[in-house]
């Protein structure tokens, strides 16, 4: 797996993925490569693979310089770039960098790769949308059920109501918007964030509170528990690890109605979908888990059921391990009908979806 460290929750999905292959007896191996790989991947030298490595697996933003030729190739795409609308929260230099580099950088790793996988089903729609030409395997990301993320009993919620944001301040992620969404909800209510990683936050009101980042998962799943409901505003994801923490501690999500988050959210049942960019809309959502105790329960048992049914690491998993049975038998195959043999399936089992 070799992999650009950039601080993100790419960086946890390979950690993760890495580390349950290694624990479901498959030898595993991550080279690191520093961010600059990303912009300047001439200024960073190429490391071969282990001689025992007989499957590649990248982020489809990875440079082809890192990517072994000789091995048949998985490529996971993360989030959404191919559509108009997945660069609207963009700047004007983040947009032409997106459109002159990374989208080249990409088409060429799904042009390449022998299986390629989506985290969302709106992921995978931005990237047929390329005219990519091959069949994207959806696998949502997931969580380990059996570590801290899990819920503790509540009767009540807190008082004031407690909001939780977790992620980069960014315009993606809606950050813009939080300042507008907790004046309109004033002191009944109040919201804790993750600090920015460097530099200062952007001025918000009162009744919200900056919270150290934390690299623990007892501390982050205690953070989760400590809130009584996930404010998440973005305007683009591919499938949101912090969405589905918090569903796992039994928080139920405010988010937008946008992107792949409906379909980790359901709206009335395990959290509330509100119209993107109206911090209104946001607002009455909040204000509505908060008068009614009953509402805010029920939304906390579905949203926990919610991941043990459909967001499980143990699905995902299962998942990768078929598709890199089914891309080892595909590359097999390529090879015996070049020699005249006949191919037997390694498995029948192609199941590699939720």
């Amino acid at each position: 797996m070799p992999a650009i460290r950039c601080g993100t929750g790419t960086d946890v999905f390979t950690i993760t993925l890495a580390r349950e292959l290694r624990r479901r007896g498959l030898r595993c191996e991550i080279t690191w490569l520093p961010h600059r790989a990303e912009y300047l991947p001439w200024s960073v030298r190429a490391h071969a693979p282990p001689p025992w490595a007989n499957v590649v697996h990248i982020n489809s933003w990875l440079h082809g310089r890192f990517v072994p030729r000789d091995l048949p190739c998985v490529a996971t795409v993360h989030l959404p770039l191919h559509r108009p609308t997945d660069r609207q929260d963009m700047g004007l230099l983040q947009r032409l960098y997106h459109l002159a580099w990374i989208r080249r950088l990409e088409k060429a790793n799904l042009r390449r790769a022998d299986a390629i996988v989506a985290v969302s089903r709106d992921t995978a729609d931005a990237i047929a949308s390329a005219g990519t030409p091959s069949d994207v395997l959806v696998v949502y990301n997931g969580i380990d059920l059996s570590g801290p993320l899990h819920p503790v009993p509540r009767s009540m919620p807190n008082r004031p109501f407690r909001l939780l944001y977790v992620g980069s301040l960014s315009r993606r992620k809606g950050a813009d918007l939080l300042p507008a969404i907790m004046d309109r909800l004033g002191s009944g209510f109040e919201l804790l964030y993750t600090a920015p990683a460097r530099g200062r936050p952007p001025p918000l009101p009162r009744n919200c509170r900056a919270v150290p980042r934390t690299g623990s998962p007892d501390e982050l799943a205690e953070l989760y528990r400590s809130a009584d409901a996930l404010l998440f505003p973005s305007r683009r994801e591919g499938a949101p690890l912090a969405v589905l923490e918090a569903m796992a501690c039994g928080l139920p999500v405010i988010a937008a109605n946008a992107s792949s988050l409906p379909e980790i959210v359901e709206h009335g049942a395990c959290g509330l979908l509100c119209a993107p960019d109206d911090p209104d809309s946001f607002a009455q959502a909040a204000r509505q888990l908060a008068s009614s105790p009953a509402l805010w329960r029920m939304m906390r048992q579905a949203a926990r059921s919610t991941v043990e049914r459909r967001f499980s690491l143990r699905q995902v998993i299962d998942a990768y391990l078929s598709i890199y049975e089914l891309t080892l038998g595909t590359a097999d195959h390529a090879e015996q009908s070049r020699r005249g043999q006949t191919f037997v399936p390694r498995s029948e089992s192609q199941n590699t979806g939720q």
